[in-house]
């Protein structure tokens, strides 16, 4: 498969640049044909170093992608853009910002950047913590077929095919289906996808550029497990037979680059549909949400349209960038409480809409041969309201100005000094049905040391993140209110270097401290009484995490070969306030042969057939797979 690159046509779709004061990794198509995971969670926690605890209860229920300790249920602490399009799911009762990952069409994917911090102003509204920036493939000159298949019933099929046309434009169009009979009882899933991207000239200064994303997913969930169950192995319970659920999910965008003498124009528009409905049961173990002993169901109906455009011009030494972006979304959010998908009372009934609008300004300029600043900034300014069911509606508007700073010292030509401060934020859990609740903000500091030098690519960074506004609780009044505080600080190390000619050794790991400065939660035992976090470690992070691989192959060589490990760090499991979790290391090893039109691949993910939990919360576990084996044949043709 050939694949040519053209200029960026989305206002968010350009690849990181290594001379940025800022800390980013990018995940190449090589690194993600050779790492043995099934999900797009478990690509990112095996080759970017991020903390994810997989929820394990189906395809359509996200799970939690972490970022220097940032770890708010399903990745919402975390942006995800696919093309300039943002996918982060606002006024949902579930989680505000589900970030629905499912969307990702693995092979279509060009490359991965994943950005650490607020820094750019881009992106607003659930980048408190980071940005995952997708950028898909323009074009293609064949077709291949995919099949992947696995322990546990795991088929995946794909067929991508295209067109390039040169100059006037080219196209990518795939299908997929994958099938999991699941390593637990009741796991069992189906889920079905679509991607299509055309990108056309239509004169030599102007481009248009449409895409499609699309999927749709049904599942069996066998549930939690109690600690006890977890630390016996004892997999094979499940919590409800009735549990599962359905979703499906879909998003389409229209983009339009104009080049006039030195200035770009670049404009999207999009639009996103929603539609799901699950069935989940959690034992009565003390998590103070679903954690009643009975089945939960949750319908979530949603639409929203948005809007991205900007203009780029050079100056002497760098360039400029204002844009403006608007979005608009509905939701309509049910949950339920049920016995074998039976109703039996109304938890919560709540229409709502969301309006928000931005301005941002983005510059980057070299003051001095070795000294590069990143000015920019962005006004965000976001309105919601809610109408419960046969009851009064209540509105609600924010705005928040987000600056952002940043310097690069060239010391050498290989070695840069950089640092950068910024501010981000994110709308609070609970606007749906509460508009009036205020934006959770934070203060981000880094400085660090880069380093390229030939195909040795390194660096070090220091962070520190101040978080405002985080909901605390009054044991007096019974109510939450604004005021709580926590702080992330710690160190990232990343590495990419040959070690022999035909060894290369590549590395990301951060070490981190994050904990509450100030915050009070409901008690779990008595709802009237109240837990102090303050000095706790935040839930749901690790003290450290980190990737480790070793790549072979000969320069010539139609063969490579992946060793490689993830580590997760001592653990703060969700509501259970002082405890801490051992850590735990996984193994894995995966294969690629070239054999004329053909490519072969075999994976072995946790060769050592390590037991850990993927998620602790509130006492109940989600236990992590056991060893299981992959295998995959494309064909060119």
């Amino acid at each position: 498969m050939r694949i040519t690159r053209l200029q960026a046509v989305t206002v968010t779709a350009a690849p990181v640049r290594t001379g940025e004061p800022e800390s980013a990794v990018t995940i190449t198509p090589a690194v993600i044909n050779l790492t043995p995971a099934t999900s797009p969670w478990d690509l990112l926690r095996q080759a970017a170093g991020v903390e994810v605890h997989l929820q394990g209860q189906g395809p359509g229920f996200a799970s939690d992608a972490s970022i220097r300790g940032f770890s708010s249920d399903h990745s919402t602490d975390l942006a995800l853009w696919i093309d300039g399009v943002p996918i982060n799911e606002p006024v949902n009762g579930h989680a505000e910002g589900y970030n629905d990952w499912s969307l990702i069409f693995p092979a279509a994917v060009q490359d991965i950047d994943v950005i650490k911090g607020p820094t750019s102003a881009l992106f607003g509204n659930f980048a408190l913590s980071g940005i995952v920036n997708v950028h898909t493939l323009e074009r293609v000159n064949d077709t291949q077929a995919i099949v992947d298949a696995g322990t546990a019933g795991h088929v995946d099929a794909t067929l991508l095919t295209g067109f390039d046309h040169a100059s006037s434009g080219g196209g990518v169009f795939g299908v997929r289906w994958q099938h999991e009979d699941g390593w637990r009882p009741n796991s069992r899933y189906d889920i079905g996808q679509g991607h299509f991207r055309v990108v056309h000239d239509l004169s030599p200064s102007i481009r248009i550029d449409g895409g499609v994303e699309l999927y749709g997913t049904k599942w069996q969930s066998p549930g939690f497990l109690s600690e006890d169950e977890f630390a016996n192995r004892q997999y094979d319970i499940v919590s409800n037979p009735t549990d599962g659920g359905q979703k499906y999910h879909a998003q389409e965008r229209l983009s339009l680059r104009v080049l006039t003498g030195s200035m770009l124009w670049r404009s999207t528009v999009y639009s996103t549909q929603g539609n799901w409905n699950f069935f989940l049961t959690i034992p009565p173990a003390g998590g103070r949400f679903e954690g009643s002993g009975s089945q939960t169901q949750e319908v979530d109906h949603r639409t929203g349209v948005g809007a991205t455009s900007a203009l780029t011009w050079p100056l002497a030494r760098g360039d400029v960038t204002v844009g403006a972006e608007g979005r608009w979304d509905q939701s309509h959010f049910q949950n339920w409480s049920t016995t074998d998908r039976v109703r039996d009372s109304a938890a919560t009934l709540v229409d709502a809409r969301q309006s928000s609008g931005a301005l941002f300004v983005q510059s980057s300029f070299d003051l001095t041969s070795r000294l590069r600043f990143n000015l920019g900034g962005r006004y965000d300014l976001i309105g919601t309201r809610s109408t419960p069911d046969q009851d009064t509606s209540s509105s609600g508007s924010h705005g928040v100005f987000s600056p952002k700073l940043g310097a690069l010292v060239r010391l050498t030509r290989d070695v840069g000094l950089y640092g950068n401060v910024s501010r981000g934020f994110r709308s609070t859990d609970g606007v749906i049905s509460d508009p009036t609740l205020p934006f959770i903000t934070e203060w981000a500091y880094e400085s660090g040391l880069k380093v390229h030098h030939n195909q040795v690519h390194g660096s070090v960074a220091f962070f520190r993140m101040d978080v405002s506004n985080e909901q605390t609780f009054d044991p007096f009044t019974g109510a939450s209110s604004n005021g709580g505080a926590s702080r992330r600080q710690g160190v990232e190390i990343e590495l990419h270097t040959p070690v022999a000619p035909a060894l290369t050794l590549s590395a990301d790991w951060t070490f981190n401290d994050a904990r509450y400065s100030r915050l009070i939660v409901p008690s779990d035992e008595d709802p009237a009484e109240a837990d102090t976090l303050s000095g706790l470690r935040v839930y749901n992070t690790a003290q450290y995490i980190g990737v480790a691989a070793l790549d072979f192959a000969l320069p010539s060589a139609s063969w490579r070969v992946r060793v490689s490990s993830n580590v997760t760090g001592p653990y703060s499991p969700f509501d259970e306030p002082g405890v801490v979790l051992p850590a735990y290391a996984l193994l894995h090893l995966s294969g690629f042969l070239r054999v004329g039109s053909s490519q072969l691949q075999l994976g072995l993910r946790n060769l050592l057939n390590k037991a850990y939990p993927e998620l602790v919360a509130g006492h109940v576990v989600s236990p992590g797979q056991p060893r299981s084996v992959y295998g995959t044949i494309r064909y060119s043709f």
